[in-house]
């Protein structure tokens, strides 16, 4: 049995009829063609598969796509403004918050949640909002700078 449902990923809406069991990050990865949100346990632990789902952050692996029905989606793809990076995804760069790449989409999108309920964190809230994802290379120190970084640009432009 299949059921229809209904998913906007990063503006645009995708329609289908998947299996109920069907998890969001494939229906994200395969039927969205967004390969940004990545796997990597299959359990939560990890949070490199971690997307906004109606703005707030979700980790896509133990999410159905059926309880995304009717949701908009964004992954690391959709923060972008066309040629635009996102300036989380700019203090990354610029910070030297990332090295293979792979948790980079889950950890910036949980630096947006972070910075999206507590504009200015201190270096132990960031850490904290970030518990979530792991990342095997950097040591967390430069990821750390990365959002402060941003949370600094946030507020310049207010």
């Amino acid at each position: 049995m299949k059921v229809p449902v209904s998913i906007t990923v990063n503006g645009r809406r995708h329609e289908h009829e998947v299996e109920p069991r069907l998890l969001l990050v494939h229906f994200i990865r395969v039927l969205a063609e967004q390969t940004g949100t990545k796997i990597g346990c299959d359990t939560s632990q990890c949070g490199a598969c971690t997307v906004l789902i109606d703005g707030v952050a979700a980790k896509s692996c133990t999410t159905l796509a059926v309880q995304a029905d009717g949701a908009e989606v964004t992954t690391i793809e959709g923060l972008a403004d066309g040629e635009q990076l996102h300036p989380l995804q700019e203090s990354f760069w610029n910070k030297h918050g990332l090295q293979c790449g792979f948790c980079t989409p889950g950890m910036i999108l949980a630096a947006h949640e972070l910075l999206r309920t507590n504009a200015s964190p201190s270096e132990a809230e960031i850490r904290h909002g970030l518990e979530g994802n792991l990342c095997r290379c950097t040591g967390y120190q430069n990821i750390v700078r990365a959002v402060q970084d941003a949370a600094g640009a946030a507020a310049d432009r207010k």
